[in-house]
């Protein structure tokens, strides 16, 4: 194994000599409860999968239909359970309140249905269990030997039994969302119809190709994201200047009234918002969702910083050390500095992907990103505008050994009503 934070190296690996550095099958056999998902198919696999997803995101009812779900769930989701914090004076859970409105979203896109899991009084939901006992199963199968949590799944014990149980779960879940959207299409949010002759078109049908995709949206957009906006508002509470400058920018740029709520959802709106934007970059280039990836050669190679490569060696670019290099970012590395981000003409600065890695590099670049960062925008603006959050005295906030970087104790908060 060979680990390394050389964009040269990344750009290598995952562009000009993409080829030669596929997942790997450890990867498929790692992510098996995800079923045959993008993330960690290859080769002709990935191809169709490639085919699939950016078909799904690039067609037009997608772009119709994120701006109303993002309004939808904001509005009878996030600030029903927001208003509740605040008039009762309760310490709410940031982290949680954010990674159930990304899955309650992200679950409207993938299959019409609100799943409704952000609600008042926050109670157990069985995706999130799945996703969380999915995501830590995966993590000891990263760190221990095949031999023995291939055991545990034969025998049916430890995190190999919770994996299997969360993976019937989601595969049960996914398969009643799309049945009943079938069966009951006008009782559904009318956005992505998987059953009309485009999607076939494409591969999609009624079968377990449209479970994995409607898993693998579940696990993309909710656990990546909530990682990205809970990290986002730990960085900017911890910065009030910051804070202040984004309310300011909303202010100016957007038509709000003094004491009015309002849902910031429509995307030309929002990309107004430069600052905001720069500082989303920011937060993910100091906590990237995804800490590390992987890739592993074919063949024989020799990379941009001399190492040498042998067949089946794997290849891990640290992204988290990437995000704090010096060599890469400056003597200002460690520090949150949204202005990097802003040219003089006050557009966002273009950084090339094997520096900024958030959102991965070359041809596998996640195809949801430029619908996920207006998710974001949506969330942390209307949360920014409408509420006064202020973290928790002496709340611990470390980051969770995880495939996702989350925070180990939440972020523990307490909420005002601006509006009130």
């Amino acid at each position: 194994m060979l680990l390394t934070s050389d964009p040269a190296t990344l750009h290598h690996i995952m562009s000009s000599n993409f080829s030669n550095y596929p997942k790997g099958p450890d990867t498929k056999l790692l992510f098996e409860a995800y079923g045959e998902i993008l993330f960690a198919t290859d080769l002709e696999e990935w191809r169709k999968q490639r085919k699939i997803v950016h078909g799904f995101f690039d067609h037009h009812e997608m772009r119709i239909s994120t701006p109303k779900i993002n309004h939808e769930i904001i509005q009878n989701g996030l600030f029903p359970v927001l208003d509740q914090v605040s008039e009762q004076g309760l310490v709410a859970d940031l982290q949680e309140i954010i990674k159930r409105f990304m899955l309650d979203a992200t679950c409207m896109i993938a299959t019409g249905y609100n799943h409704g899991s952000l609600r008042v009084g926050l109670p157990e939901d069985r995706v999130l269990t799945a996703l969380h006992d999915i995501n830590h199963g995966i993590l000891i199968r990263h760190i221990f030997p095949e031999r023995l949590w291939k055991a545990k799944k034969w025998l049916g014990i430890g995190a190999e039994k919770k994996l299997c149980q969360a993976w019937e779960t989601l595969d049960s879940i996914a398969l009643e969302y799309l049945h009943k959207r079938k069966e009951n299409p006008e009782l559904f949010f009318q956005g992505i119809n998987y059953f009309s002759p485009e999607f076939e078109a494409i591969g999609l049908n009624p079968s377990k190709v449209m479970i994995d995709v409607v898993k693998s949206l579940l696990f993309g957009g909710t656990d990546t994201p909530s990682s990205a906006l809970t990290w986002f508002f730990w960085l900017v509470l911890e910065n009030p200047k910051v804070e202040l400058k984004i309310r300011g920018e909303i202010e100016a740029n957007l038509s709000t009234e003094k004491g009015e709520k309002r849902v910031f959802f429509d995307p030309d709106e929002l990309n107004k918002l430069v600052y905001l934007h720069a500082t989303l970059l920011e937060s993910m280039r100091l906590y990237p969702p995804a800490p590390f990836q992987s890739r592993t050669s074919i063949e024989s190679d020799i990379l941009p910083s001399g190492h040498r490569v042998n067949p089946m060696m794997k290849i891990v670019p640290c992204c988290y050390a990437m995000g704090r290099m010096e060599s890469i970012w400056g003597e200002d590395c460690l520090e949150f500095k949204p202005e990097r981000w802003i040219s003089e003409k006050g557009r966002i600065i273009p950084v090339p992907s094997n520096k900024f890695v958030a959102f991965s590099s070359g041809p596998r670049i996640c195809p949801g990103k430029e619908l996920g960062l207006i998710r974001l925008k949506a969330a942390a603006a209307s949360i920014i505008h409408n509420y006064q959050v202020e973290i928790l005295k002496n709340h611990p906030v470390i980051p969770t050994t995880s495939i996702i970087l989350n925070m180990k104790h939440g972020l523990k908060v307490r909420v005002t009503n601006r509006s009130a």
